[in-house]
């Protein structure tokens, strides 16, 4: 499931080339096709991300919620369009460019009241510049649940997924398991920040990298990762092979149906 870095990467691409401009709205699959009725010829206002939500803006129409779940995607070209391949859901025509949508969870309208709601449900963003720190710390300085859960939970904190959590708490030297309650909110504090970075990262450069400058390739001698997802990690998708730091293994179990990375020797209880 994409991490919030790609989300807001999305909202600014779909601001930058839709934004103030009358948009042709459609449903090649049929599936949104009475709702991009409403929205055909209107005028595309911007779009934002919350976390792994993205939302676009209409002038005085509703709002379209988008939320890509496992296989969700958009697919972007210049224009001249192309007639649709496979089942797209939702394709937005501008001036210059035109997107498809494949595969979402959630396609949907939404008024002001429900989008109201539902980013009522989400924990604070790091990638946005209202969000609070303190909320998030609130319901974690009060948890008995793993650190590691918590930071998946989109209540708690919006945006984070699984790779962002191993590395964010092999980055800070955290045991998976360490209840929330036992977490200092100073060393909270620096985990918000070092992850609002990280995230930042992540949007301008499209990939996820968190190995410090000491850790990489160059410089260690190592081989540069191979893998589909891109970036240089700690412990995502490294079980088996040696941790970059201490050179014991990359263990691996899963927590609430979910893969968890860690070394257990950095990261001691």
């Amino acid at each position: 499931m994409p991490e919030g870095h790609t989300l807001h990467r999305l909202a600014e691409l779909h601001t930058r080339r839709f934004g103030g401009r009358r948009v042709s709205v459609s449903s090649p699959q049929g599936r949104f096709s009475g709702e991009a009725a409403q929205l055909d010829g209107a005028e595309f206002l911007r779009a934002e991300a919350y976390g792994k939500h993205l939302v676009h803006h209409y002038r005085e129409r509703a709002s379209v919620h988008v939320h890509l779940g496992l296989y969700g995607k958009f697919s972007e070209a210049e224009r001249p369009e192309t007639e649709p391949v496979g089942q797209v859901r939702m394709r937005i025509i501008g001036p210059t460019h035109w997107t498809d949508l494949r595969g979402p969870i959630r396609c949907e309208l939404v008024d002001p009241g429900e989008l109201d709601r539902l980013l009522t449900g989400l924990g604070p963003d790091p990638l946005r510049a209202d969000s609070d720190p303190g909320d998030a710390w609130q319901r974690i300085s009060r948890s008995r649940t793993s650190i590691a859960a918590l930071l998946m939970d989109q209540s708690v904190l919006a945006g984070v997924g699984n790779v962002f959590r191993a590395e964010l708490l092999f980055r800070h030297g955290l045991d998976p398991a360490t209840p929330g309650e036992r977490l200092t909110e100073r060393r909270w504090e620096r985990m918000w920040a070092d992850l609002a970075e990280l995230m930042r990262h992540g949007v301008r450069t499209g990939r996820i990298d968190t190995v410090r400058p000491e850790h990489m390739p160059e410089v260690t001698g190592r081989q540069p990762r191979r893998d589909r997802h891109g970036g240089e990690v700690y412990v995502y998708r490294r079980a088996g092979q040696p941790c970059h730091v201490c050179g014991s293994e990359v263990a691996l179990r899963e927590l609430a149906a979910r893969k968890l990375y860690w070394c257990p020797r950095c990261q001691g209880p």
